[in-house]
């Protein structure tokens, strides 16, 4: 797909099963994309559980070769926030995917613009789910989430482990650390990134509302 966000096409993969019971909109970590195979595994689950999903690219071409020279643009919360807000209103309006609820799922700097657009849309964001995130970045924000929230993170990830738990103080409930025991940042140990999807179901499941 090409998704409409600030001025600018950006790349996307969208995906809808059939009787879906809700939307996942998906922002990447920092120097990551769509094609980022921690992101698409978790997607592979959820569409199993019924689940559609976004994947969108929150940088341009052009831009991505800017920031793999400069590591300027991936750290620009604002304007991954502005631009996956964009995507999460252009998902609204396609008839495929606009009538079902919302979730944001963020990994890494990707968890804070979920965040924000969640404190942006309240009445679009049913849920927010984090995996290795920073959601210190989300600044202000934080405070003004009314979405249910779920930050995932590796138990031996320990200074993001830190961070999470201090975000999540300022977090409204109702919120959650989901702690995977022995993962480190990028889940890589075996059955880590299932234990993600397991959690981040069973987090849909209680959160977004029937259709």
């Amino acid at each position: 797909m090409r998704v409409e966000a600030s001025g600018v096409l950006l790349a996307g993969d969208l995906a809808v099963p059939a009787g879906a019971r809700g939307m996942v909109l998906f922002a990447h970590g920092s120097g990551s994309g769509r094609h980022s195979p921690r992101n698409r595994q978790v997607a592979s689950g959820l569409h199993d559980a019924g689940y559609g999903t976004l994947l969108v690219d929150l940088l341009t071409e052009a831009e991505e070769r800017i920031d793999a020279g400069t590591r300027a643009l991936r750290f620009d919360i604002a304007l991954l926030a502005a631009r996956l807000t964009d995507a999460a209103d252009w998902l609204r309006g396609t008839e495929a995917a606009g009538h079902l609820p919302l979730a944001a799922f963020g990994a890494s700097v990707g968890a804070a613009a979920a965040l924000i657009l969640a404190a942006d849309r309240p009445d679009q964001i049913a849920a927010v789910i984090s995996r290795s995130g920073r959601p210190d970045l989300a600044g202000d924000a934080l405070g003004r989430v009314g979405a249910p929230t779920l930050l995932i993170v590796g138990g031996a990830d320990a200074a993001v482990l830190e961070l999470n738990r201090t975000a999540a103080a300022q977090l409204a409930p109702p919120h959650a650390v989901s702690v995977v025991p022995g993962a480190t940042h990028l889940f890589p140990e075996e059955g880590a990134l299932e234990q993600v999807v397991v959690a981040s179901v069973d987090w849909l499941a209680r959160w977004l509302p029937e259709r």
